[in-house]
């Protein structure tokens, strides 16, 4: 399959996935009365759901597949390792540290953007943290080691607020928000995420040369003109932009930055410049997908987004575990 019959593919899966996540859910219109009301606005009812609940859901599962899809393959890439994802540089984690201090703190119940603020707050926390632990001349394995410290200390901090809520229900609010969920998201967090979203988009976009040197070592990409720390930098700020918008809106979502450039890597060859944006629309199209699972499957329950995507990527996590060592002979 050549490049672009791949990259028309998949945008074509994801504009038909798009467009089931509109048409699709419990509010019983048929496919003529949804897009009725999208398009010419009769139906006051009908309005209301596709406008102001589906279409926000579905621009968002879109905005934050491919966010999350993109920093997978530039993580992948700019680390070697296939088994490296977006959670790993500790901004997911610092990000949703600062949505659960909001939760805890009552700031969420104050103001309906005060949780997703927080969390962005953490992300940029984290990013100035991350980048000081890393060093100006620090290479993956720094990088690696820092986003580490960065996880477990948030993830430590995060455990210290549930332990120490004297509330129930805010506790309850916590672990529920940390599942990760498009439900009962607006146009405001569409708003709110898309500024960072696309600057982390171009900023990782701007890094495919750099991929492709690299696969030839540290070396061999200097020498053909690749500015490391420069790349480095931009690998930084384009995850934890896309990372942290994507949090802040949704909530922890994990495995789709680490499944999607492990299906669509073999498609592409060893061209880890190529993979990003496949990659891209492939997140967009897995996170669509699941969000339209998560309609079906229990609708009555709310399965939360991101324990299907966990119940998803477990099993080739394991499975890339097993080929890695395989490969290895081990």
């Amino acid at each position: 399959m050549s490049y672009s019959m791949l990259l028309s593919g998949l945008s074509l899966l994801t504009a038909l996935l798009f467009a089931a996540a509109l048409l699709i859910g419990p509010a019983g219109l048929s496919p003529l009365e949804s897009l009725s009301a999208l398009v010419t606005g009769q139906g006051e009812a009908a309005v209301l759901v596709m406008r102001e609940i589906r279409l926000p859901r579905a621009v968002l599962a879109a905005l934050v597949g491919a966010s999350l899809g993109l920093s997978g393959a530039a993580l992948q890439g700019y680390l070697r390792n296939p088994l490296a994802e977006p959670g790993l540089i500790g901004v997911s984690g610092s990000a949703a540290l600062g949505a659960v201090i909001a939760l805890q703190t009552g700031l969420a119940a104050a103001h309906v953007l005060a949780l997703p603020a927080m969390a962005l707050a953490g992300a940029l926390l984290a990013v100035m943290l991350l980048l000081l632990l890393a060093g100006p001349r620090g290479g993956a394995f720094t990088l690696i080691l820092a986003g580490i410290a960065l996880s477990a200390l948030a993830g430590a901090l995060t455990t210290l607020v549930l332990n120490l809520s004297p509330n129930p229900y805010a506790a309850a609010d916590i672990v529920f928000w940390m599942m990760g969920s498009l439900a009962d998201r607006s146009f405001m967090h569409v708003w709110l995420a898309l500024p960072f979203t696309l600057i982390g988009w171009l900023l990782l976009a701007g890094l495919g040369r750099g991929l492709d040197a690299l696969t030839l070592g540290e070396d061999a990409a200097e020498a053909l003109g690749i500015r490391l720390n420069r790349l480095r930098l931009g690998l930084v700020l384009g995850v934890s932009a896309c990372v942290g918008a994507g949090v802040a809106v949704a909530g922890a979502i994990g495995f789709v930055g680490l499944i999607v450039p492990h299906l669509l890597r073999p498609l592409v060859g060893a061209r880890p410049g190529r993979l990003l944006l496949a990659s891209a629309l492939g997140g967009a199209a897995l996170l669509l997908a699941s969000d339209i699972a998560v309609r079906m499957i229990l609708p009555e329950r709310d399965l939360k987004l991101g324990v299907l995507t966990a119940l998803l990527g477990a099993p080739l996590f394991l499975h890339l575990i097993y080929k890695t060592r395989a490969e290895q002979g081990a």
